[in-house]
């Protein structure tokens, strides 16, 4: 969720011209990476809740690389590039790990 709201404070200050790109898309796809967890865990199958955070994975790649993209032209700060890295990095590694553990152990609901 800290993922998220730092997305939703640094796109503010995007170009108005990117509101129905950039903006949007960052944006959903910030918004996915929750939605898609919260979602997985609600499928009460352990098997639907690995896929979903996978899901929440590719989300998150969807955020760094469009993270990227607003880099380059200047649309977001060195500050808010980096704070936005340290969160997705965070993010990825918490999705990962808790992927790894699930696959590895007995199957049961979550």
């Amino acid at each position: 969720m800290d993922l998220v709201v730092a997305i939703y404070d640094c796109s503010f200050s995007f170009p108005q011209t990117e509101a129905f790109g950039l903006v949007s898309q960052i944006r959903r796809a910030a918004v996915s990476v929750p939605s898609n967890f919260a979602e997985g865990f609600g499928r009460r199958s352990r098997t639907e809740y690995a896929r979903y955070i996978l899901m929440a994975i590719g989300s998150l790649y969807e955020v760094q690389t469009q993270r990227e993209i607003a880099f380059r032209p200047k649309y977001l700060t060195p500050e808010n590039y980096a704070k936005l890295e340290t969160l997705s990095r965070e993010v990825g590694y918490l999705l990962s790990r808790l992927r790894e553990k699930m696959l590895a152990s007995p199957a049961k609901t979550p």
